[in-house]
């Protein structure tokens, strides 16, 4: 899944001058934006009031939605560049296609992990026929410079590693948390772990206190810190936790994201990560010309074409405390 905005900003995002070095309880709420032809999702990141969290830079949360007489999630072949997509699953099932060769059916707490490196295109579709439900969380990672043109590759890992507690079940999604590290391959300090809470839990979550964190609630009703966090808004923890409350009134799933605070200054724009204006309009010019992203085989139906890239003297939008 992507950033399918026909009139996106250019998106300076980055830097530890813009990191939070103590804890906060700083509540996202989300844009609503559409994905295809019957799918909505809920945009935490990048928002107004936080571009980042570690190297995480974007953030959908989509569903539950009914798609039983619907065609569900149908995103055309579209490219990246300078990052990791992460597609995560609660309910039902997404097919992926991408230039490399890939084809996998990614299904619920399954890692599908997508390394873009110098740059990669795909497609993503609810399978014909599909489950009734769709409900999941589309993640990006930014890479850092050394490793931003390494070449293009898809991981998928259905056996994930799980943190126990009582109550408490933690699937360590991307990165390292406690004892337990993920399989997917990472380029950061990073953590991403799908929590799911049993109704009346009480339990606190050992944290990495250089890392800065967020949790984005997937559904129930569950305290972070003390603070109500509803389904598809997520809460900003800043750095300085060696340890996170949590509460659930109800059964509840949430994801947990955190990471070092990354250092470089990155330039965002459509479903490109690159460092400078230049750097984005190359790989516009490429993706218009055919070159660089390859091709999406077995996709029935065009690619997506590149929006208009605002001229080089606008300066692109910073990031707000």
């Amino acid at each position: 899944m992507s950033n399918l905005d026909r009139q996106p900003a250019l998106s300076a995002c980055g830097g530890r001058g813009f990191v939070v070095a103590e804890p906060v309880r700083e509540l996202l709420s989300p844009r609503t934006v559409k994905l295809g032809e019957s799918t909505e999702v809920r945009r935490l990141l990048p928002n107004l009031g936080r571009r980042m969290v570690g190297a995480w830079c974007f953030v959908d949360h989509y569903g539950p939605d009914d798609i039983a007489d619907e065609p569900g999630m149908q995103v055309a072949p579209h490219p990246h560049s300078g990052l990791q997509t992460v597609s995560w699953l609660h309910e039902g099932e997404v097919l992926h296609r991408d230039s490399v060769g890939s084809l996998e059916t990614i299904r619920p707490r399954e890692l599908g992990l997508m390394t873009s490196g110098r740059g990669i295109s795909h497609s993503e579709e609810s399978p014909r026929p599909h489950a009734r439900f769709l409900h999941g969380a589309q993640l990006w990672v930014a890479l850092p410079d050394a490793h931003r043109n390494v070449e293009p590759h898809f991981q998928h890992h259905a056996d994930l590693p799980t943190v126990t507690a009582q109550g408490l079940t933690a699937t360590v999604v991307l990165g390292t948390l406690d004892t337990a590290t993920s399989p997917g391959t990472a380029y950061t300090p990073i953590v991403g772990a799908d929590l799911a809470l049993a109704a009346g839990t009480e339990t606190r979550l050992p944290l990495d206190p250089d890392f800065e964190y967020a949790v984005l609630s997937m559904s129930g009703e569950a305290h972070v810190d003390g603070v109500p966090v509803l389904p598809g808004s997520m809460l900003y923890l800043g750095c300085g936790r060696t340890e996170l409350p949590l509460r659930a009134a109800s059964d509840a799933g949430l994801m947990l994201l955190g990471g070092e605070p990354f250092e470089e200054e990155i330039v965002m724009f459509w479903n490109w990560i690159g460092r400078s204006h230049e750097d984005i309009a190359q790989a516009r010019e490429d993706w218009m010309n055919g070159t660089r992203f390859g091709e999406v085989k077995g996709y029935d139906g065009p690619p997506l074409p590149a929006p208009d890239l605002p001229p080089a003297h606008l300066k692109p939008r910073g990031r707000v405390r």
